[in-house]
């Protein structure tokens, strides 16, 4: 799917209004395990990579950036995540090289002033910091772009509607390694949280937070 695709699939738009002064871009998981020769790595990256950059150079002090940081070993998370981590031990820490864990440095240089959030599961929720510090900060809005597109931007999503933030996702700026489960969360986004969910390209988005 080409990038101006990507844009077409954001058709609903900013459509709730102007997001006001309390919103947040949440960037997801925009680290070098998943642009780099790993297992994990996400196809379309480099190609939403610099619509990314351009949101959170708007207002990199506005920008959350989460991690998704593996175990050491397996052993070292509960249930099934093990299971998980068996299936790709070489994504392990133990075998990782760490370094590929940070943000890639195109967006590496934000932060700070953007604020970095490590979690060890797809959603940032799980633990008390990621919500405590949005609700410190009095955030009703959030921005959402990153990887990928139907698990750790989708767990990200749901969090923030059941919290009753506004979620605007940038349909240019999330991305993963196939078309077609990208086109169906795009369509559930429309479908079955159409009241709670906006998507925008982020052309669309840059003239509203200005």
């Amino acid at each position: 799917m080409a990038l101006d695709e990507l844009a077409a699939a954001g058709r609903d738009g900013v459509r709730f209004g102007p997001l006001g002064d309390r919103w947040m871009h949440v960037c997801v998981d925009m680290q070098r395990m998943f642009v780099e020769a790993t297992p994990w790595r996400a196809a379309w990256m480099p190609r939403v990579l610099p619509l990314v950059e351009t949101l959170v150079a708007a207002a990199p002090e506005r920008t959350m950036f989460t991690r998704f940081v593996p175990p050491r070993a397996a052993e070292d998370l509960p249930g099934t995540w093990q299971r998980y981590y068996r299936r790709w031990p070489e994504m392990t820490l133990e075998h990782l090289d760490a370094g590929l864990v940070e943000l890639v440095p195109e967006l590496a240089r934000f932060a700070p002033p953007a604020r970095v959030f490590d979690k060890r599961v797809y959603s940032p929720w799980t633990g008390q910091a990621f919500a405590q510090e949005l609700a410190r900060l009095g955030v009703d809005t959030l921005v959402i772009s990153g990887t990928e597109t139907e698990v750790c931007v989708l767990a990200t999503v749901l969090g923030a509607i059941d919290l009753g933030y506004r979620v605007i996702i940038a349909s240019d700026a999330v991305c993963l390694s196939a078309d077609p489960t990208h086109d169906a969360m795009q369509e559930i986004y429309h479908s079955r949280f159409g009241m709670q969910v906006e998507t925008a390209p982020v052309e669309e988005i840059m003239r509203c937070i200005r």
